[in-house]
């Protein structure tokens, strides 16, 4: 049986995950990435997105994480994220709501209107990933 490798999710309000798990997969910036114990040793950069993990006794488990950085050692993986849920604390409707307002947004930028068309493009995007992953929509 392999080694498992230490897991931690933190953002800058609290520590979202710690604990051991078999294999990591994470949305890193050039592509998805998967770690396994002993990988060799790499910081990058991530994308909003879903990272999931075997926990140590096998059950697929799945964060939302908005950005950040990863550090992959032998026995370790190190999420520094900008925000970040479990599956089970994201909320449908806030969700939802967020889009909606991301949207209109965009649609008001098609208007002449002052919008910040990247922050409003962001904004879905947190918000299709956190609907996708809570099983609201089928981003």
């Amino acid at each position: 049986m392999t080694e498992n490798i230490k897991l931690e999710v933190v953002t800058p309000e609290r520590v979202v995950v710690s604990e051991e798990s078999q294999i990591v997969a994470a949305p890193g910036s050039l592509g998805e990435f998967g770690v396994l114990s002993g990988h060799t040793p790499f910081l990058t950069s991530l994308k909003t997105g879903i990272i999931r993990y075997t926990d140590a006794k096998g059950t697929e488990q799945s964060v939302f994480i908005s950005g950040g950085f990863a550090e992959a050692l032998p026995n370790k993986v190190t999420v520094l994220a900008e925000s970040a849920e479990r599956k089970s604390e994201i909320d449908l409707e806030r969700a939802k709501g967020a889009m909606e307002r991301a949207q209109k947004r965009l649609e008001a930028d098609s208007t002449g209107e002052d919008v910040d068309f990247v922050r409003a493009r962001a904004a879905l995007e947190r918000a299709l990933v956190r609907l996708k992953l809570a099983g609201g929509a089928s981003a």
